[in-house]
């Protein structure tokens, strides 16, 4: 004979609708509750033994921890580290940073320093060469593109094949370490990255069947080509087009110092037009004091004055030349940090802004400013062909322990304050950029 036990929990079955929905919420409060006493520092889901509550009295006679003091640590029955609970003298969060905010920001630019550790064999040439990229002995983008393939020649006609590989496939890994090494010592420019992959594709496709000393030849006659053809011809085409625009009379406005304008403007002297030059100049690295000597030289009239002084002279000016870094699909110009408000300021008085740029320096993707990607420059600047001296203004601020300097060597010109660019196809508007390539015939802009 079956007896019921009594206050058995009923089965689902036997529970109506209404006692199955409190059973459930039921679970659900209790559920709940369990996480958020979980959650909390320190907390213990068993109940504390009589022991537990008065080691827990004594400690809390002793001393009463405030809410902002982080807890030391405390250890449970079992000898293990409680939970949520600090050593003393530890800190409950990482230590903060110590650089100004200003310069966590900007982290990400690139800053040009020597290499420490050469990494695997790099060659001599590189070595030096790395070094004069770091303490700008060699700037721009054009002088820095050539120093590079020069240098590349150097490590060509060193490189021996090992045996069982073939020069096509294996010189770039012979190449690759001495780019790197060239990258860490300074950032890469548009310009060296458009002939790096230039000569990448020329060394895949080198013959396999021709020896290894004629294979290293071709190369070497290849990167004279290029050089000859993407940036001592192309100067010299766009030496002839911009030279057209300088009319007798006029006053040439140009920023720093680039080298295909200074080519323009002392190939316009040398036809005989009679005009003088402008030359608007900022630290860090006072460029505009070597373009002032080269014009000087040539018996060019010229004016220099620092980038405050600008506004000055905008009235008296009748167009203005400025040199690129690199230029990009969208029509904006990558230039020196200071291009962008002598453009600006240019165009708000309806000067024409003309850049002299070559294509090999055109990039594929667009930029809309100058903060995602650029370089800082070191500080105090170092000595350099265009400078003599140091500056005492830097040396001052290397003194100062609560002053952070920041100069980013370039910005961005937005495509609305250019007038044209000047490149060796011709004067292209910059809303026309991105036909650059076609008008090539290849491609891609680098290729």
């Amino acid at each position: 004979m079956e007896h019921s036990i009594p206050n058995a929990p009923k089965s689902q079955k036997q529970m109506t609708k209404a006692e199955r929905r409190e059973q459930q919420e039921a679970q659900r409060a209790a559920k709940a509750a369990g996480k958020a006493a979980t959650s909390q520092p320190g907390a213990s889901s068993s109940t504390p033994t009589p022991t537990h509550r008065k080691n827990a009295s004594v400690t809390g006679k002793a001393a009463q921890p405030s809410a902002g003091t982080p807890k030391k640590l405390g250890k449970g029955t079992d000898g293990k580290q409680v939970k949520g609970e600090t050593k003393e003298g530890a800190h409950p969060h990482p230590p903060m940073d110590e650089t100004p905010r200003g310069l966590r920001i900007f982290s990400h630019f690139g800053t040009p320093k020597p290499p420490a550790v050469t990494k695997g064999d790099i060659h001599p040439a590189i070595i030096r060469l790395g070094l004069q990229f770091a303490e700008f002995k060699i700037t721009g983008a054009n002088a820095r593109c050539i120093a590079m393939l020069t240098a590349f020649k150097t490590v060509i006609q060193a490189y021996v094949t090992p045996q069982n590989n073939t020069l096509s496939r294996h010189l770039m890994t012979q190449l690759s370490p001495q780019i790197t090494h060239l990258v860490s010592a300074r950032p890469m420019s548009v310009s060296m990255g458009n002939a790096i992959r230039q000569l990448k594709l020329d060394i895949s496709g080198s013959d396999i069947d021709l020896p290894e000393q004629d294979a290293k030849d071709a190369l070497c006659d290849t990167i004279d080509n290029y050089i000859r053809d993407r940036i001592i011809l192309a100067d010299q085409v766009i030496q002839e087009t911009a030279g057209k625009k300088i009319k007798d009379g006029d006053v040439i406005l140009t920023y720093a110092r680039s080298s295909v304008v200074e080519k323009v403007l002392l190939h316009a002297w040398e036809d005989g037009k009679q005009f003088s030059v402008i030359v608007v100049d900022s630290r860090p690295m006072l460029e505009g004091k070597a373009l002032l000597r080269s014009l000087t030289a040539a018996s060019i009239p010229c004016t220099y004055l620092l980038l405050p002084s600008l506004p000055s002279v905008l009235p008296h000016t009748t167009s203005l030349f400025v040199g690129a870094h690199s230029l990009h699909a969208n029509g904006a110009v990558f230039s020196r940090a200071g291009t962008a408000m002598v453009a600006m300021m240019a165009k708000s008085r309806n000067i024409p802004v003309v850049v002299c740029c070559e294509t090999y320096k055109f990039a594929e993707g667009i930029r809309w400013d100058g903060v995602s990607k650029n370089e800082l420059a070191p500080t105090p600047f170092p000595l350099t062909s265009t400078s003599n001296s140091p500056s005492h203004h830097n040396s001052a601020i290397k003194m100062n322990p609560n002053l952070s300097i920041l100069s980013p060597l370039y910005d961005l010109t937005p495509p609305s304050c250019i007038t044209a660019v000047v490149t060796e196809v011709g004067i292209i508007p910059p809303s026309s950029i991105s036909s650059i390539p076609g008008a090539l015939g290849r491609a891609t802009i680098g290729a």
